[in-house]
């Protein structure tokens, strides 16, 4: 890791201004590392937000929130390993072998990002460029040579044809299915493998078959209800309960704002989930009065799209009413489908009015900061884990960090007259080995975020469209909503590695004219400095 890279990291990973200490007792009792702030001490790692594009909290006149993942915190461990075993019952029942119930979930593989080509069964790491930084065949990691046979320049192209995009958390258990899927035929000795599968006699299965049966495979849990009845059933099994959830709503209209739910579940569900996380923190209160409007069945992306008709739903039969509902939008009430310009007007919003907070980079993030230019918020529940990972490993960053610069020195003093290039072999060697290292630290495929210094697709994404991001929508609370959002300098390369400052070798031009006014020149091969004979 260079030293911009080593620099960006910090930065992303510090947060520069002051918190405002609350007088709020029941607020002061869970900040107990929070409660004095002296010069530059800095919110904990948990604690924090981090920002991409600046804003005023105080110009928020609107809170949305998303609820899987985002309200509702789910238990990812046992609610993944549900799903991959309804999943492989499904794959059974089509036809697939009695054998892969012997199938293990690993909560540890799959990162967000991951693509699936579906030519040839690989599941693929990328940067923000399509440029190829882990490929994975089964659970076989592809090397150099046998990487270069599907894609000769370490590199694709995005094409939604061909390439499944794995955005959410609820796609880790998809993920691991089909790495197992194409890790088995691709190691049966029934069955040979060839380009774009495997066959056995007459039979050919693609490797765009296998994801179509797992895609299929797991919605049709959806699609039955079987998932949501099951955790609706045993809602403490699968989703974590935390009361500070009713003090942010709270806060949110104590400050003359709003807050909205905007949920894809249906009112059934979300009635279960929402009635669990807050009916019983207040006496007398249901879940819908910490809302000032609430929208389910909200069918996004389609909602900022053409979306569906606007209806809303007795909450006594949970039945839709007939027609379409033509406003206004009443708190304790709830109401079904829609889309963003007519919920906008609805409520009288501008668009930049809105703070949205959710945990779908494409369905919650994009859309929603494409088409009405809402601030973002974007929940990664995974950050807890990078960050501490990072603090705990933040030595072997440095020593990556010392080897690009030992890399650079070897390099510094050549220019066009150089023949002889030394040997920097042994150091890349080092670094791949420190780049594993870290790797491994993290999951099977590494890093949600990078791999070394390379920054992956979903990296990229979380930069370009969300506002801000933080583990959980929680860490509100530990900011005043007056605060200001503040990003750190995006530099360029020329901005971020000169430095008036430094001291300079002799420029090229320099060489050129001295050589030109000297009669006999050679050139020592270990340093590239112009020496008289």
């Amino acid at each position: 890791m260079n030293s911009s890279i080593e620099q960006s990291f910090s930065l992303s990973f510090s947060d520069k201004n002051e918190s405002t200490v609350s007088h709020d007792s029941q607020y002061d009792s869970m900040h107990y590392q929070n409660l004095q702030y002296h010069g530059q001490v800095k919110r904990e790692f948990s604690h924090r937000i981090f920002v991409n594009r600046s804003f005023q909290l105080s110009d928020i006149k609107f809170f949305g929130f998303d609820m899987d993942h985002t309200l509702a915190e789910y238990k990812t461990d046992t609610f993944d390993l549900m799903t991959f075993s309804l999943a492989i019952e499904r794959l059974i029942e089509i036809g697939y072998p009695e054998d892969i119930k012997n199938f293990k979930y690993d909560p540890n593989f799959a990162v967000r990002g991951l693509w699936y080509d579906k030519l040839y069964g690989n599941l693929l790491k990328v940067d923000p460029y399509g440029n190829i930084l882990i490929c994975s065949h089964g659970f076989k990691i592809l090397k150099k040579q046998e990487l270069h046979k599907f894609y000769p320049n370490k590199f694709i192209s995005y094409d939604a044809n061909r390439i499944s995009v794995q955005h959410t958390l609820y796609e880790h258990p998809e993920s691991y299915l089909l790495a197992c899927i194409v890790n088995y035929f691709s190691n049966s000795k029934e069955y040979e493998q060839k380009e774009t599968g495997v066959s056995s006699g007459n039979l050919f299965i693609s490797y765009k078959a296998m994801y179509q049966d797992v895609r299929a495979s797991i919605d049709h849990q959806y699609v039955t209800n079987t998932i949501q009845s099951r955790v609706a059933e045993n809602v403490e099994k699968f989703i974590s309960k935390d009361e500070r959830l009713a003090l942010l709503l709270n806060r949110i209209r104590e400050n003359n704002a709003k807050a909205f739910l905007l949920t894809n579940s249906d009112y059934n569900y979300a009635n279960r989930i929402m009635s669990y996380l807050l009916d019983d923190i207040e006496p007398s209160r249901n879940w819908r009065s910490y809302f000032d409007y609430v929208v389910v069945d909200a069918h996004k992306p389609l909602f900022f799209a053409e979306g569906t008709m606007l209806k809303e739903i007795n909450i006594e039969t949970y039945c839709k009413n007939i027609g379409s509902h033509a406003g206004p939008l009443l708190s304790d009430r709830v109401y079904s489908g829609g889309n963003v310009e007519v919920f906008s007007k609805l409520i009288n919003s501008h668009g930049k009015d809105v703070l949205y907070v959710g945990d779908h980079i494409f369905g919650d993030i994009i859309k929603s900061k494409k088409v009405r230019a809402w601030h973002t918020f974007l929940i990664v529940p995974e950050l807890s884990k990078e960050l501490s990972i990072y603090t705990d490993k933040h030595d072997l960053y440095s020593q990556m960090n010392r080897l690009n610069d030992e890399l650079s020195q070897m390099l510094i003093n050549f220019d066009s007259s150089s023949k002889d290039c030394p040997d920097i072999s042994k150091i890349k060697d080092k670094i791949q080995n420190l780049v594993h290292q870290i790797d491994m630290s993290y999951s099977y495929f590494g890093s949600t975020f990078r791999t070394g210094s390379q920054q992956t697709y979903f990296a990229s994404q979380v930069t370009r469209y969300a506002d801000i991001y933080s583990s959980t929508c929680l860490n509100l609370l530990h900011y005043p909503f007056f605060y200001l959002f503040k990003a750190a300098p995006q530099l360029m390369p020329h901005e971020s590695t000169v430095n008036p400052e430094d001291p300079l070798s002799d420029s090229l031009n320099h060489r050129i004219n001295r050589t030109k006014s000297n009669s006999k020149h050679t050139v020592n091969p270990n340093n590239s400095t112009l020496v008289e004979n």
